[in-house]
């Protein structure tokens, strides 16, 4: 059994009005082995997708490359978007070591809710993955419910909208498909992509992500 470490504390600069909420990056950030393609950041694993998305969606002309200049583009980005970064997993036990949230053991959550209240500009959560064991929105439904907080369904196709009041406020929510390689076959049994995908025989999963986030991060903007 191996415990499983979030390499990195949240990053949420001042002014973040949405949080970006994900479970643990793969192993080797936690042990630090990384390869020439990573970014020491928040998502930055060079299989991941997110920050790829974010680069076609924002034009942003990344690195992505295991550097300090690398790390420093996705800082300025994030500040400038107002957006942060707070993964809701901040370790958890293994038998396996690999990034599956399915092998996720007595995970040791953040007080995401304590993180609200902190920070009371947000009114946004962004999960990297939906009500699967073990995934974001899974773990945020858990947390809502021992706090006796309802959630909301506002639009239950996916990417999923939901919301619910904490501090006060009215936080909405957005789980998107998981950017990472293990949702391919889940997008691939999709109908909708399958649709798009006989209309354009070279459309891919990464076209269906950009457009699933872009339709997320637009309309979401502030």
């Amino acid at each position: 059994m191996w415990f499983h470490q979030h390499p990195y504390a949240p990053f949420i600069p001042e002014k973040t009005t949405r949080l970006i909420v994900g479970t643990l990056p793969p192993p080797r950030f936690s042990k630090g082995n990384l390869n020439d393609q990573d970014v020491d950041f928040c998502y930055g694993s060079s299989q991941g997708m997110l920050w790829k998305i974010w680069d076609i969606i924002y034009d942003l002309n990344l690195v992505f490359e295991n550097t300090t200049y690398a790390i420093e583009q996705r800082k300025a980005f994030l500040i400038q978007e107002k957006f942060g970064i707070c993964d809701i997993v901040d370790g958890a036990y293994r038998d396996k070591i690999d990034a599956s949230d399915l092998g996720i053991k007595d995970p040791k959550l953040r007080d995401i809710l304590s993180v609200l209240k902190n920070h009371p500009k947000v009114d946004t959560l962004i999960f990297t993955g939906g009500n699967s064991k073990n995934g974001p929105e899974y773990f945020m439904r858990k947390v809502l419910k021992k706090a006796k907080i309802q959630l909301d369904c506002l639009d239950d196709e996916i990417p999923r909208k939901h919301r619910f009041v904490c501090e006060g406020r009215t936080i909405t929510t957005y789980s998107l498909t998981a950017p990472s390689g293990t949702a391919n076959r889940a997008i691939g049994s999709m109908q909708v992509y399958k649709e798009a995908k006989k209309l354009d025989p070279l459309y891919n999963t990464l076209d269906f992500r950009v457009e699933q986030y872009r339709s997320v991060f637009m309309k979401s903007k502030h």
